[in-house]
């Protein structure tokens, strides 16, 4: 019996975890944009990297890894992304409604695993990114439906994405899990003396703010990572891909839920394209390495 028909041999409890997983991952960013008005994007960035990264030393113990030194350039390359991908996304937050903020930030791993490949089918694929773009971005006559700003921060976040993956393939050769918690400190000694100096030390260490933000980084890093972790070992990768594709409506059903954020059926057809593009490129796909997420 080959390894993916034994993964898919049960697949609801891995399936069940993705799903809880990606609930998780956008629940922590609802609860983080409620931070928001209280120290700001780049406070909230700083601060759950900092609990983050404290959870995840204690979990993987990076201090027990014997570095290579031709691994600190990906390494250093990997950790930077990781926090700008969570400083602009979070920027981000602040101005356009989390789905979309998640269906432009998508776009960044999407095009990694499109361009990668130049089948025909690939160009059906860029080309529903394309009208998901054009129906999402605020062109033309409808340039007050959408913060531009906004917007570019989510495509950023979505290009650092990219470079998350192509520098955590090369800065995990031989480091495994262990390199997730390496590029969290990487990115909290950068991005937390940011937020700490344009948020204040009392405002960032309020005690009323702490157990919100501790939740934010519980949601949004440590429990979906270990049900993430779950469910690869179980699932093939492609079923996993594509379960992943659906994570720009789960953060739009949030936004309704948690921040009465209604989205406009342009916007929906938006996301179902960059959803639909991201399923199909999924499943046509050659198999490659294991897909990774943070964000």
């Amino acid at each position: 019996m080959s390894a993916d028909t034994k993964k898919s041999a049960f697949p609801l409890l891995p399936i069940g975890l993705l799903l809880l997983a990606m609930m998780s991952i956008q629940s922590g960013a609802s609860l983080a944009k409620t931070l928001f008005p209280l120290i700001g994007a780049p406070g909230v960035t700083g601060l759950r990297l900092l609990l983050a990264t404290i959870i995840l030393c204690v979990i993987f113990k990076p201090w027990r890894l014997n570095f290579r030194k031709s691994s600190l350039g990906p390494l250093l390359a990997y950790g930077l992304s990781l926090g700008t991908m969570n400083y602009l996304f979070y920027l981000a937050l602040e101005r356009i409604p989390l789905g979309i903020a998640v269906a432009l930030e998508f776009t960044g791993p999407l095009a990694v695993a499109m361009f990668s490949s130049r089948r025909p089918i690939d160009f059906l694929w860029i080309g529903l990114v394309i009208a998901g773009l054009l129906f999402l971005l605020p062109i033309g006559n409808n340039i007050d439906s959408l913060d531009l700003v906004g917007a570019a921060y989510a495509l950023g976040a979505g290009v650092c994405w990219a470079i998350y993956i192509i520098f955590g393939q090369r800065a995990g050769a031989g480091y495994g899990a262990a390199t997730v918690a390496v590029g969290s400190l990487i990115s909290a000694l950068i991005f937390f003396p940011i937020g700490l100096m344009q948020t204040g030390v009392e405002a960032m260490f309020d005690p009323a703010i702490l157990p919100i933000a501790l939740g934010v980084a519980i949601l949004s890093t440590a429990f979906p990572y270990t049900l993430e972790m779950i469910a690869l070992t179980k699932l093939p990768a492609k079923t996993f891909g594509t379960l992943m594709s659906l994570e720009p409506c789960m953060g739009a059903f949030l936004g309704i839920v948690f921040l009465q954020e209604h989205l406009t059926m342009t916007q929906w057809l938006a996301l179902l394209c960059i959803v639909c593009a991201s399923i199909g490129s999924t499943s046509t796909s050659v198999p490659r390495s294991k897909i990774e997420k943070v964000s």
